[in-house]
């Protein structure tokens, strides 16, 4: 089951709509739908909230934005679950991600940092990269030179559209993950949407109909029978 729910990304008004606070994004969204409210603790170095009864044994489940910037994150996260003696198997860490387009996500268990700073810090302070990743998709430059930039950067109207709508698709795994069903919320994050079926073929055309009060076409004149003479 994830105990602690953490959002990755740079604190400050300037980085606020960039792609990599995409983590941010997700965390606010949960705590809206929770009315939860994250607020600043020092001694974990974040934004955090403290929702009671909703882990499966009845305890409670955290929310945090570590207010580090994004390559020190492991700080904020190690000393939290530390202090609450949280597993990394039950920590959900959400994070942008440049190899999946806007719109799409991806779950996993652990695996490389594949570049990214703020996983790289969290790998080196928990001491294991064995804890869940969600993976928010916000597309790649197709230039490494500009990756710095382009994160750093707000998406496009159409891009954040398709953010928003992938991290709602997530959310609506959460009670699944909060159950330990983490096979089901894999299926649930990756399930793709069905694909519209073709138009039926249009009917053949019948006959014409006769139109009430006109006249029927006169019968085709029959032919001479055998062994008439025509």
């Amino acid at each position: 089951m994830i105990k602690l729910f953490v959002g990755l990304g740079n604190p400050g008004a300037e980085y606020e709509a960039t792609r990599h606070n995409a983590g941010f994004w997700w965390i606010d969204a949960l705590a809206q739908r929770w009315g939860a409210r994250l607020v600043a603790e020092s001694g974990y170095k974040g934004l955090l909230a403290r929702v009671n009864g909703k882990a499966a044994d009845g305890g409670p489940v955290w929310l945090l934005e570590p207010m580090t910037y994004m390559n020190r994150s492991g700080v904020s996260v190690a000393a939290l679950a530390r202090f609450f003696k949280i597993p990394p198997a039950q920590i959900l860490v959400v994070h942008d991600e440049l190899d999946l387009l806007p719109g799409q996500a991806k779950l996993k268990l652990g695996g490389s940092a594949a570049g990214h700073n703020g996983l790289k810090d969290i790998h080196a302070m928990l001491g294991t990269p064995d804890y869940w990743r969600l993976r928010l998709g916000i597309g790649h430059p197709g230039v490494k030179a500009e990756v710095v930039n382009y994160v750093l950067r707000k998406p496009a109207p159409d891009q954040r559209e398709a953010i928003e709508r992938s991290i709602d698709k997530t959310l609506d795994a959460v009670d699944l993950m909060l159950a330990g069903s983490m096979d089901k919320a894999l299926a649930a994050v990756h399930a793709q949407p069905p694909r519209p079926k073709p138009p039926r073929p249009p009917r053949p055309a019948g006959p014409p109909q006769a139109v009430a009060g006109e006249p029927s076409p006169p019968p085709a004149p029959a032919g001479p029978t055998p062994g008439e003479t025509p």
